[in-house]
């Protein structure tokens, strides 16, 4: 028996509120979010829906009056009093992939109130291929393209590929995990220090240990090797292929180890750039030290900067999640 209102909160808790306001007040949908971080992510999908009739309140899910964090404290806040007053909207993790063949992808698919990102997670979003040039530019100020991060993932994508078919088998068989686990995975695909005049050593030396890894696992489990195919017909029609991988991974793994890194090079170069600049039109050497230290003023962090990045509302995953949220609004308002 519930001790306390706050224990017996659901949709229909804050349908009842919706009720008793004034017939001109906006509908408040309730959303609940993994972590802080996500809460600018999902403002960013829900944000454009709002209007003189209807607004969505972002917070982490609470119960006993202590904050939960989190995918499972997220829909497990939702699966008493799920409804359309009170949604939550998660990182989908490898749950897009498992396609309800865990209880948690099951709920995460099957139930209309909540949502998910389609992607690994928000992490992935951030380290949007296309809008990497734009971060550069937020955190330096300078728009000089002296890198193709497009290219460098495409790339990145289409090397470990193989891998991640081979990975996905595995998933799908939940008491085989253990022999190559998420943890492996990120140990093979992570990559050496990548020189901006030259990223292709770096993919070349990520192939190689691609290519180690599938031949020990074709060697230890050569059954499994039947099922790479129709494994990989399955993840082609979530829209998942060998162009767009890096999206499907573990997010803290690609942004951290993967993307920001040589966002951070490709960054200290072009602030290096425009610090030179300044001291060649500089008339003297206190107005390049001025202008320098006006600059360095300016200048923005790269993890920030790609946190704050919002190009990838141009992703198609991204346009997926607003498909969702649309139905969902259609169908309910």
């Amino acid at each position: 028996m519930a001790k306390r209102l706050t224990d017996n909160i659901n949709s229909q808790y804050f349908e009842a509120i919706n009720k008793m306001t004034p017939k001109k007040a906006r509908r408040r949908i309730v959303v609940y979010v993994e972590s802080y971080d996500d809460v600018f992510f999902w403002r960013s999908v829900l944000g454009r829906y709002e209007d003189d009739k209807l607004t969505f309140d972002i917070m982490l899910p609470s119960r006993n009056q202590h904050l939960d964090r989190g995918k499972k404290a997220a829909i497990s806040n939702m699966l008493k009093g799920v409804g359309r007053d009170m949604i939550a909207c998660v990182d989908a993790d490898y749950d897009y992939i498992l396609q309800g063949s865990t209880e948690m992808s099951k709920q995460m698919l099957e139930n209309p109130y909540i949502f998910h990102t389609y992607a690994y997670a928000i992490e992935n979003f951030q380290c949007y291929a296309k809008g990497l040039h734009e971060t550069c530019v937020m955190v330096t100020l300078n728009d000089h393209r002296i890198f193709n991060f497009e290219r460098f993932l495409l790339s990145y994508s289409q090397t470990i590929w193989p891998l991640f078919v081979w990975h996905v088998v595995f998933l799908q068989r939940r008491k085989m995990t253990m022999h190559f686990d998420m943890c492996e995975f990120n140990k093979v695909v992570v990559l050496p220090s990548v020189r901006i005049q030259n990223p292709q050593w770096a993919i070349e030396y990520l192939s190689k240990k691609v290519r180690a890894k599938m031949f020990q696992l074709e060697r230890r489990f050569p059954k499994l090797k039947d099922a790479l195919p129709e494994t990989e017909r399955m993840l082609r029609d979530l829209g998942i292929n060998d162009n767009n991988t890096y999206l499907y991974i573990q997010g803290h793994h690609l942004f951290d180890l993967v993307v920001s890194p040589v966002v951070q090079t490709v960054c200290d170069i072009l602030r290096n750039e425009q610090e030179n600049d300044i001291r060649d039109r500089a008339v003297h050497s206190e107005q390049a030290r001025t202008e320098i230290a006006c600059y360095e003023n300016s200048l923005g962090k790269v993890k920030m900067m790609m946190k704050k990045n919002t190009y990838y509302q141009f992703s198609p995953e991204f346009q997926k999640i607003l498909a969702d949220v649309e139905r969902y609004l259609e169908k309910d308002f």
